[in-house]
């Protein structure tokens, strides 16, 4: 690293500092614009996964995802003269982070779309908002849930299940285990936007390339125990699977790791969340533009009560209303 690189604030450095800086925030417009561009990169993931499946192993796609994501992000941390820290202490919170929000949570969703429907999979992968709300409320004090946010996650909820359709919960109970380990993967991200909040003095691009190499380390092995790696060196992909890889790792990893720690520093862990309930609108919305699919009642229904409930968690719209009423 060059002489006058900048250096960064180690996570453990800022982590006495969190409770002070991780106190409700209100989304403001850039954080919404960022937000939505997350939900649309995150959208695209399941394009991008849907074509690379084809040809390779559902661990091997997760571990190329955030390898290459990974590699890139730190090629552009030297690029901006941005130190890593390298010490035991200041890399074992990105360790942590990389467990959390990304291997348990991805290898527990891939495990249970192996038996269960990816459309259950998704209701059940909606969660995630409330079981955020639900452990930043059990261990803090400046991410309490109010009764607008309670609302405002349940009505989330029920507008992705609605998009979704019913049909999707045919058959719930069939395949407990699966859906306990989806269930569980909201838990873990939940888990991760408590953890995350000793990040929020970190620069965002720090934060998504420690934790995506993290990630990295902890797949690794894994990996080269299976004979995975050989595998995949043995029968290189086609060119199409390449470019569809490429685009996870780089649009919908790299990049939107970036703006989800962008993110939760301007809005908060609870905000970040968020996008479990846009992610399936922006997905929707792709097969209308892209593939000149036709919208459904039910995704219009889904639509209007995920709007619904992202104005009610933003609260102005709401607080507006109220007082329109009382001069009334």
């Amino acid at each position: 690293m060059t002489a006058n690189a900048r250096t960064a604030p180690a996570p453990t450095e800022i982590g006495a500092a969190a409770t002070a800086s991780s106190a409700p925030r209100q989304m403001t417009p850039l954080a919404w614009t960022l937000l939505i561009t997350l939900s649309i990169l995150w959208g695209g993931s399941f394009f991008f996964t849907k074509v690379a499946v084809a040809e390779i192993g559902s661990m091997e796609i997760v571990f190329l995802r955030v390898a290459l994501a990974a590699i890139v992000l730190h090629i552009v941390l030297r690029l901006r003269g941005l130190t890593f820290p390298l010490s035991w202490s200041g890399f074992a919170p990105f360790l942590v982070m990389g467990a959390l929000n990304n291997v348990v949570p991805f290898t527990l969703l891939t495990w249970g779309q192996t038996q269960i429907a990816s459309g259950l999979a998704s209701i059940l992968n909606a969660f995630t908002p409330i079981s955020t709300v639900i452990i930043l409320h059990l261990f803090t004090t400046t991410d309490r849930a109010t009764p607008m946010k309670a609302v405002g996650v349940v009505l989330g909820f029920c507008g992705v299940a609605v998009m979704i359709g019913t049909a999707a919960i045919t058959g719930v109970g069939d395949h407990l285990l699966a859906e306990l380990a989806c269930l569980g993967a909201t838990v873990s991200y939940g888990t991760s936007a408590l953890y995350a909040r000793r990040f929020m003095g970190t620069p965002a691009l720090v934060t998504a390339a420690g934790q995506l190499t993290g990630s990295s380390i902890i797949l690794l092995p894994i990996l080269l125990m299976s004979g995975g790696l050989i595998d995949l060196a043995a029968n290189w992909p086609s060119t199409e699977v390449v470019i569809a890889m490429a685009g996870l790792a780089f649009l919908s990893t790299a990049l939107a790791y970036l703006l989800f720690f962008r993110i939760l520093s301007v809005a908060g862990p609870a905000n970040v969340m968020l996008v479990t309930f846009l992610v399936p609108v922006s997905a929707i919305l792709a097969g209308v533009f892209v593939l000149g699919e036709q919208l459904q009642p039910r995704h219009w229904a889904g639509i209007m009560l995920i709007a619904a409930a992202l104005a009610t968690i933003d609260g102005r719209l709401p607080r507006r209303l109220a007082r329109a009423l009382r001069r009334n």
